[in-house]
């Protein structure tokens, strides 16, 4: 393995100091032009990086922000893209960071913002975080959180309308026993997507039928036991709302198992439109909350807080759309 280039490998190359080096690193006064020139020419040419800590003792940034996620999994992957865009215009450098499954449990993000902050990152995403209360020295907000908006600048998106949007597609379509397979029962997110669901067949005149609702997880491989016993029923339901895309698939799994054919049998509704989605059989129809759009968004509420003064709001709610594919049709 190559060693690592350090600032004596570039003042020996440049044929100038160590000091020169670290003024032309940490743009300061007192280096020729020439000279400067030809100090970034070694530091390209060697591919020199400084190190964040260090940097962090001098200067006490790092021009790191951190993104911590419980997991890497195709809604956070679509966060950190929309994340990235925003600070490609910035000077700023993006660390993505998971310690949810070694430790686990609720308050994960404390220990992990604790460990980063100070020394690597400058401030932190939190992508659906536990607690809303992060003792933290260092600005921080939070996407989509267990508990909703309360405490730290948020960034999410309307679940309570996209439940009734997905609900309201297949009445629409002329589904009356229409199942819910729900998220996880502590996420916000998930209890106002049910709420939502519920709204709209009592506005339609149906209140929801408790026997045809039942908890996904947010998981394909944990929606696959209550699929299937949504759809072994002796009046299954025709239809199917999931609280989220990952969990809609896994109803499709089942389906297919059960040689019951999506959207012929049964309509499939998803929630979240991640890339999978599109690229499933049939293509989901889905609701799209805007992932991307949200990390970018979440990038520029903390951008705001770093630069100061306090920003006008501290809670950012994306709409969302129903996009209608394959996986759904008329009764």
């Amino acid at each position: 393995m190559a060693q690592r280039v350090t600032i004596t490998d570039v003042a020996r190359a440049a044929g100038v100091s160590v000091s020169t080096v670290s003024k032309v690193i940490n743009s300061r006064d007192g280096v020729a032009r020439e000279t400067y020139s030809r100090v970034n020419s070694v530091i390209d040419d060697l591919g020199y990086e400084g190190s964040l800590v260090a940097r962090s003792l001098r200067s006490h940034k790092t021009y790191v922000i951190g993104v911590l996620v419980a997991g890497f999994e195709p809604f956070s992957a679509e966060i950190l893209k929309g994340a990235a865009t925003v600070l490609e215009e910035t000077q700023y450098d993006l660390l993505a960071y998971t310690g949810a499954r070694r430790g686990g449990g609720v308050g994960w993000e404390r220990r992990y913002l604790s460990r980063l902050s100070g020394t690597l990152i400058d401030a932190a995403i939190m992508v659906t975080p536990t607690v809303m209360d992060a003792d933290s020295d260092i600005p921080v907000v939070a996407i989509d959180p267990h508990a909703g908006p309360l405490g730290l600048p948020t960034v999410d998106s309307d679940n309570f309308t996209g439940g009734v949007l997905a609900t309201q597609h297949l009445l629409e379509l002329g589904h009356t026993r229409i199942g819910f397979l729900a998220g996880r029962p502590d996420l916000e997110s998930s209890r106002l997507r049910e709420a939502g669901y519920r709204k709209a067949l009592a506005d339609a005149g149906m209140p929801a039928d408790e026997g045809l609702i039942r908890i996904g997880s947010y998981s394909r491989e944990e929606s696959h036991a209550p699929a299937a016993e949504l759809l072994s029923l002796a009046d299954r339901p025709t239809a199917i709302f999931a609280a989220n895309d990952l969990s809609a698939l896994g109803i499709i799994d089942v389906a297919r198992q059960m040689d019951i054919e999506v959207p012929r049998d049964l309509s499939v509704v998803g929630f979240d439109d991640i890339p999978d989605s599109a690229q499933s059989t049939p293509p989901l129809t889905t609701v799209q909350q805007p992932l991307q759009r949200m990390g970018a968004e979440a990038i520029r509420l903390l951008l705001a807080l770093l630069d100061g003064p306090e920003p006008e709001s501290r809670h950012v709610r994306l709409p969302v759309s129903l996009v209608r594919r394959g996986s759904s049709a008329h009764l």
